[in-house]
């Protein structure tokens, strides 16, 4: 019989579980978490939202345009939930807090973007707050010492 005073696994079974990692590796972990985050967003961003608006390809009579603002919808909609989890990823380092703390309203007023892009009705200031966000990002994560790299999402992830 295990000695309950000796095993405190036996009192909390939860304590047989590993614990957390160090408040170091916690640090560490959400700047990675932070930079794949944000780098999935850019990415995003720049591949099925600016580069298609850039070519034309959400005016009236381009060739291809509702499928390509369908896919800057759910690109949009992407990229709100993607900047959401890097803010939350900065939280858990305080340098990345500091830094990213000042964008989460302009994150905020992103919410309604994906549905914008996805009816058509998404301007070029629209476009531009997306980018500044993204920017915004990129910048708070560089001077936190967690540069972030554009990283392109497939369209299966895009869906969700």
């Amino acid at each position: 019989m295990v000695n309950p005073a000796l095993d405190p696994a036996a009192v909390d079974p939860a304590a047989a579980e590993p614990s957390p990692s160090t408040s170091a590796e916690k640090q560490r972990f959400a700047k990675t978490r932070f930079v794949a985050n944000a780098g999935l967003a850019a990415g995003a961003t720049y591949q099925w939202i600016v580069k298609p608006y850039r070519d034309g390809k959400f005016k009236k009579g381009a060739k291809g345009r509702t499928f390509a603002l369908i896919k800057a919808g759910l690109a949009g909609a992407f990229a709100y939930n993607r900047l959401k989890a890097a803010v939350d990823n900065a939280k858990g380092d305080p340098l990345l807090s500091k830094a990213v703390a000042p964008l989460t309203a302009g994150i905020e007023s992103l919410k309604g973007l994906g549905s914008k892009l996805r009816k058509g009705n998404a301007s070029d200031a629209d476009l531009s707050s997306l980018q500044d966000v993204i920017t915004g990002v990129k910048s708070a994560g560089q001077s936190a010492g967690a540069p972030v790299t554009d990283k392109v999402p497939s369209l299966s992830q895009l869906g969700g």
